[in-house]
């Protein structure tokens, strides 16, 4: 479960010129950021380090940063507005059933002037890459309730497009089983043009609140540095 090196320096080479002071990284598990010198960071996560080995058992024999905040990365209620000066969640977006209320967050957390860090799969290099690229239009219903109107929709298509189920029945209620235990999967999915494209229209439709000053897809991942204005 080891993170290769080479994506671990990526993020590192990327985050240097753009991280400073105190910062919390969401969901960081066995594989923190590598920040540039003097800036400091909080661990934030949903479940304490003993539930999330109990939550992912594949990473047995992992070491996990201690976590400093339990709390929802997705509200950050322990924290107030704009109060930190950036915010890292990497593969975290992708799990969000409201990512762009989700952004709408993280954007009033940070200080004028401070930076999100976000880096996410992209759908061509991993298990997503049957299912299809989630549309700008899709985002914005799911600002509008939550996630709650395609929720079952993302389950049925993880089932068959992910565990490989055909039968329209037997993934309905594949889909039954994982909703009902809240396993958390990509409920959206993005290529780099995709992702590109959604930052491009999140801009406006957000009130023109940030700025993408890093974008790069590394071979590996797709990486992002935004600022707050």
């Amino acid at each position: 479960m080891a993170l290769p090196r080479d994506v671990l320096d990526a993020r590192r080479r990327i985050a240097e010129p753009y991280l400073r002071g105190h910062g919390i990284e969401i969901g960081a598990l066995h594989a923190p950021t590598e920040l540039p010198r003097g800036a400091l960071v909080r661990y934030v996560d949903f479940r304490t380090v003993e539930e999330l080995r109990a939550q992912y058992p594949k990473m047995e024999g992992e070491r996990l940063v201690a976590v400093d905040v339990i709390d929802d990365g997705e509200t950050l209620t322990s924290f107030a507005d704009h109060s930190i000066d950036f915010l890292i969640a990497n593969h975290m977006l992708e799990h969000c059933e409201n990512p762009l209320g989700t952004l709408r967050t993280h954007l009033r957390k940070v200080k004028s002037g401070g930076w999100l860090f976000y880096a996410l799969p992209d759908r061509r290099l991993g298990f997503d890459s049957e299912r299809p690229i989630t549309p700008f239009e899709h985002l914005v219903d799911d600002d509008r309730d939550g996630g709650a109107g395609t929720r079952f929709g993302h389950y049925v298509e993880w089932a068959k497009c992910v565990r490989g189920i055909s039968d329209d029945e037997a993934a309905a209620q594949h889909a039954k089983e994982t909703l009902a235990r809240r396993y958390s999967i990509h409920y959206h999915v993005w290529d780099s043009a995709a992702w590109f494209d959604t930052l491009a229209r999140a801009r406006p439709y957000l009130g023109g609140t940030f700025e993408v000053r890093h974008f790069e897809f590394t071979g590996t991942e797709i990486v992002c540095v935004l600022r707050r204005e």
